[in-house]
């Protein structure tokens, strides 16, 4: 998918996003109590805002996110600002997450700024030239606005979700002759459509995943080459981290905010099983096998439920790039 076919991609469903979520929303405004509706949506959309604006604290809580001063690390330091130039964006602070699992994300709102966190895993697992691409990943993100574009879209299916399950109930509990079970049915209705409106956030997320991917191989030398073998990396490494957790009964933090990630851990372990099924040695011996796998069945329906785009697309991807 070359870079014009993906925006166009991105943009069509961004219109289908907004354009259903209005229509449905008109059409049950007239069906309904206006004010009820309009004052729950309004609580769910000073809800979703309150969240944004205080999430770079929660990520910090849940992630163990401290800024990484730039005598600790001049030479990561050095990596963001040169790319912050290529990327022509201002020079997001650079954070640390104190978690094992090699992993990076952007995030930040109005009161904290942008921010770049890169994992202790990260710095651990992959060379200099790996972190460059995946930072060149993140930096991407907030060039495209992704942290605002998905923080607006992902309210919609909460929205939908609680103005049906308000219908649902004001339905059940009305008496019968008020027309009651019209109610309760369109309340269902809303919420199985709250469900098909985060599929297609999920389908927006997978794009812009590739689009951030698109924009690490335009700022960074060899960019291709490298974000390939550093999310082979990132994939088997999470699932050792991930073993070894499970066996000494840790509770693994690397959920919450997992859409957050440079790749999901939740499908670190299927995807890292193949991987290690494999038992080829070298990074890009190892991208080559991996991009080369089969896709089945259950892995684009998998796919269909992920924030990401399944490993193996994203390395055929990149290596149409290289």
């Amino acid at each position: 998918m070359n870079t014009w076919k993906l925006r166009l991609s991105m943009v069509g469903t961004l219109a289908l996003i907004f354009g259903t979520s209005t229509l449905v929303f008109a059409v049950v405004m007239s069906l309904s109590g206006v004010f009820d509706l309009l004052t729950l949506a309004m609580i769910v959309v000073v809800f979703n805002i309150v969240q944004w604006l205080i999430s770079p604290y929660l990520v910090g809580a849940i992630y163990r996110v401290r800024e990484l001063p730039q005598s600790e690390n001049p030479e990561l330091h050095q990596m963001v600002e040169s790319l912050s130039v290529k990327s022509k964006i201002s020079k997001p602070k650079l954070m640390l997450a104190q978690i094992p699992i090699p992993n990076a994300f952007a995030y930040g709102s109005p009161l904290t700024g942008s921010r770049v966190a890169v994992t202790k895993g990260l710095l651990e697992s992959l060379n200099e030239g790996e972190v460059e691409a995946v930072l060149g990943h993140e930096l991407g993100h907030l060039k495209h606005r992704d942290v605002q574009v998905m923080m607006v879209v992902s309210f919609l299916p909460a929205l939908f979700y609680y103005i049906g399950f308000s219908l649902m109930l004001s339905g059940m509990y009305r008496d019968r002759r008020n027309d009651s079970g019209g109610s309760a049915l369109i309340g269902i209705g809303f919420m199985v459509f709250s469900w098909v409106l985060n599929m297609f956030i999920l389908y927006l997320s997978r794009l812009r995943e590739y689009y951030a991917d698109r924009h690490s191989v335009s700022v960074v030398d060899g960019g291709a080459q490298k974000l390939s073998s550093g999310l082979a990396k990132i994939v088997n490494t999470t699932r050792k981290v991930n073993a070894t957790r499970k066996a000494k009964r840790e509770k693994p933090n690397s959920s919450s905010y997992k859409a957050l990630f440079i790749a999901d851990p939740d499908r670190a372990s299927v995807d890292s099983a193949e991987i290690a099924a494999m038992e080829v040695h070298g990074d890009q011996k190892l991208v080559e096998e991996i991009a080369s796998r089969e896709l089945t069945f259950a892995d684009k329906l998998l796919e269909a439920f992920s924030t990401h785009p399944n490993i193996v697309k994203r390395l055929r991807a990149l290596q149409e790039l290289s």
